[in-house]
């Protein structure tokens, strides 16, 4: 059998489906989340104390 990009796929009965079921992305490492988390708290920070200070 041929994929949609000509390459031929195993469906045996004893192979891992290709495509069959959802995919998921491994979580974010902690050190990347806890960034991202403090990314956005300064965002928010700077934001507040600008919107005090313009007033």
């Amino acid at each position: 059998m041929t994929g949609d990009d000509g390459t031929s796929e195993d469906r045996s009965p004893g192979s891992a489906p290709a495509d069959d079921g959802p995919r998921y992305e491994p979580a974010p490492a902690m050190g990347r989340l806890m960034l991202g988390l403090l990314i956005f708290v300064l965002a928010a920070l700077a934001v507040v104390l600008g919107g005090v200070y313009l007033t």
